[in-house]
């Protein structure tokens, strides 16, 4: 239950994106939904990859790097999933940022430890 809880409140922050920025685009809200799911399993599986792959140029970054690898990842998922739009990869770093921070703002409100 936590885990389809967890996929609405990312869909939610996606489907927020585009009221907050206009490089962001969603033709319907099922695709909203594919891409948030398929934004946790890229998340999920790929991104530890490329992290650990990126160690070195993270360090020396001061950790920087992460937000490229995000907004990477990010761009990567609106290419694949028809439907979801980022218009370049500048502005996939920026909405993967508002993303993060819309997703942890409403986890933190409606999945409260109890």
């Amino acid at each position: 239950m936590r885990l389809l809880l967890t996929w609405f409140i990312n869909a939610a922050a996606l489907l927020a994106l585009p009221y907050l920025m206009d490089s962001v685009k969603f033709a319907s809200i099922g695709s909203a939904f594919i891409a948030a799911l398929v934004l946790g399993l890229v998340n999920a599986l790929i991104r530890p990859v490329l992290v650990l792959l990126t160690l070195p140029v993270t360090m020396l970054s001061l950790g920087l790097f992460i937000f490229v690898i995000n907004g990477l990842l990010f761009w990567g998922v609106a290419q694949f999933v028809p439907g979801f739009h980022v218009t370049g990869f500048l502005p996939a770093i920026l909405a993967a940022i508002v993303y993060s921070i819309i997703s942890w703002a409403l986890s933190a409100l409606l999945l409260s430890k109890k």
